[in-house]
């Protein structure tokens, strides 16, 4: 079996979306763009100002509950409240999904020339993303609700998954991660009936993750076409997986207990939501298109991607 060379990456190899890039001078430009575009969330935003009367922490079509019958029987003070506990339950999820991130960046690192550009824009996006950790740990204390861990069995799940994972298994998990939340939160930013503290730390993760998701699409692109063949296969059945286990984790049943609400009939009602389950494939369709166009979304992946509900 034929393993493709860098060399022969960089010598008119393409995929379905065309002529790979070269590495070096992709990881150039981020990191010019990380000189211009990075920010300091301990000095950007006002973490002093105290919370708007009746402002929202999440946009509420965004918020899980979104027309269901619960949602309707709910005070507006409820739904704005289960917004800032989902919004804390996200921030938790972000923070868990980082961690994992991180250590997938330093091992795809690890044996690669230190000097190179590509290595040091992953060490700039590691740096961008402690920062953002920090920001959202930082976000969860500021509101006062609870941190809220993903299950015992995800936190399993994600251990061996780190240790398991094929480098293009690691680049697909990345962008799952971030896409989505990423729609979401630049839906958020711009409105005005969200808290501007919430708007100020969507703002900083858009414009940072902006780089990740171009540094991760591309390897992405070359780790698929350069991959020995079980390592693509491998990958797509891990990442069908690991999808199963985003989309349930992106809702923690807790915040439906800690704003007074029966949280077996709030799970039941997401579940059959239309409108949650229309929100989820928007908010993955432009990662799930581009996964398709490189040959991730096949055979058995594409079958369990479809069962995580984020490809219809």
């Amino acid at each position: 079996m034929t393993t493709l060379t860098e060399a022969d990456a960089l010598d008119g190899l393409r995929d379905a979306l065309g002529l790979l890039k070269d590495r070096e001078q992709v990881a150039e430009r981020l990191l010019v763009s990380s000189a211009k575009h990075s920010f300091d969330p301990d000095k950007e935003l006002d973490w002093d100002a105290p919370f708007e009367e009746g402002k929202w922490f999440w946009p509420p079509e965004l918020v899980s509950l979104y027309d269901t019958p619960m949602w309707q029987r709910m005070s507006e003070d409820q739904r704005i409240l289960l917004s800032q506990h989902e919004a804390a339950a996200l921030a938790s999820l972000g923070i868990w999904f980082e961690l994992i991130l991180m250590q997938l960046l330093v091992r795809h690192i690890y044996d690669k020339a230190a000097t190179s550009a590509h290595v040091r824009y992953a060490l700039t996006e590691i740096e961008d993303e402690c920062r953002h950790s920090k920001m959202f740990a930082r976000l969860i204390s500021h509101g006062g609700t609870p941190w809220y861990p993903v299950s015992r069995a995800h936190q399993n799940l994600g251990r061996v998954f780190k240790t398991i994972s094929t480098t293009p298994g690691s680049f697909t998990a990345t962008l799952l991660g971030e896409e989505v939340l990423d729609w979401m939160q630049r839906l958020t930013f711009p409105d005005e009936r969200v808290q501007p503290l919430i708007r100020g730390v969507t703002r900083i993760h858009v414009v940072e993750e902006a780089r990740h998701v171009r540094y991760a699409r591309e390897e992405l692109r070359r780790q698929m076409l350069t991959a020995p063949k079980w390592s693509q296969e491998f990958t797509r059945v891990t990442s069908g997986e690991f999808a199963r286990v985003f989309s349930v984790a992106f809702v923690n049943p807790e915040v439906y207990t800690n704003v007074g609400l029966d949280k077996r009939e709030a799970m039941a009602q997401v579940k059959a939501s239309g409108h949650r389950r229309e929100v989820m494939q928007t908010g993955a369709k432009r990662l799930t298109d581009f996964l398709d166009d490189i040959g991730v979304l096949r055979g058995v992946g594409r079958r369990l991607w479809r069962s995580s509900g984020l490809l219809a």
